[in-house]
């Protein structure tokens, strides 16, 4: 699976931003997918993911509410909807895929990770 992310930008705190990730590879559909993010300075955390069949879906305690995560699958796309945002939203965000959802939080059980693409929230 190859995945490549798109969207990111520079923002004002309050906007909405929506990223993507375009999958490429005949097992994406059996792949729970999820989004992580890096700030400047700190380690990589978990965003949301979504099951294979987008039945289920988690979220970060501080994205819950204001961040919506869905797939299409004809499309073999994620997106990751993206609300209220505020400056410390600002980082560069990955989408990966992982064979396990109940591992779905946890970076090192992910196999495939897109380039990442950045989002700047400007106060």
């Amino acid at each position: 699976v190859q995945l490549q992310a798109s969207g990111g930008g520079l923002v004002q705190a309050g906007d909405s931003l929506k990223l993507s990730c375009v999958a490429s590879g005949r097992t994406y559909g059996r792949y729970s997918l999820g989004w992580f993010r890096q700030a400047p300075g700190k380690d990589r955390e978990f965003v949301a993911a979504i099951w294979w069949d987008a039945a289920t879906t988690e979220y970060s305690d501080s994205v819950r509410g204001r961040f919506t995560i869905s797939r299409d699958n004809p499309r073999n796309t994620v997106y990751l909807q993206m609300n209220n945002l505020r400056p410390e939203d600002t980082a560069v965000y990955y989408c990966g895929a992982v064979a396990v959802h109940g591992n779905a939080r946890r970076e090192s059980k992910y196999a495939y990770w897109g380039q990442g693409t950045l989002v700047t929230v400007s106060s």
